[in-house]
């Protein structure tokens, strides 16, 4: 049966927590793309680290560096962070940004299948979201730039602003009658 496997974080922790300037910039990243908490910020930033970790040694290495780093603008060039022809500088020059605009839930927004960021997540998790054809449920997936043309609905929703319930039409002066669709067959009293 073999040895269950070890979990690890996927993210690692500031250094320091309580620094207000990262708060402030972290929570401001985390409202525009919609994240659930910082370990996905979190998470973002380690893949970043990553990258630029890998650009760096490779750069040090000198002209072997040159040939190994091919592997690495791929992979990057593939997953979307940078545009075809990148070199090991632009690797360094990535952002946050770069990194969460690959996210399915920041893709949806942008392809308009959903009207913003929470509710793009609300479809991803509840089953409404598919990439060619299958459907994906994390809202976290990294889209590489092969896949980001089969982001459809996996099954029909129908997205309008629902009608004002009566206390509602209370509230803005008129009443649930008056909001209504008259039914079919049925003829309105003269008083009313």
């Amino acid at each position: 049966m073999g040895d269950p496997r070890r979990l690890k974080r996927k993210y690692d922790v500031p250094k320091r927590i309580w620094n207000t300037e990262r708060i402030t910039e972290e929570q401001a990243l985390k409202g525009e793309y919609g994240l659930k908490n910082m370990r996905e910020l979190w998470g973002a930033k380690k893949v970043l680290r990553k990258i630029r970790h890998e650009a760096r040694r490779m750069l040090s290495l000198g002209e072997q560096g040159k040939l190994e780093s091919q592997n690495l603008v791929k992979s990057t060039v593939r997953l979307g962070y940078t545009k075809e022809g990148a070199t090991l500088d632009g690797l360094l020059s990535l952002s946050m940004r770069d990194i969460l605009e690959r996210r399915l839930q920041t893709r949806v927004v942008k392809l308009g299948l959903a009207k913003s960021v929470k509710q793009a997540r609300q479809l991803i998790v509840h089953g409404f979201i598919a990439i060619n054809g299958q459907k994906t449920s994390a809202p976290g997936y990294v889209v590489p730039m092969a896949e980001e043309k089969g982001i459809a609905y996996y099954r029909p929703i129908d997205l309008t602003v629902p009608e004002p319930k009566a206390k509602e039409a209370k509230r803005h002066g008129s009443t649930a009658a008056q909001l209504a669709p008259a039914s079919p067959g049925v003829v309105p009293s003269p008083g009313a």
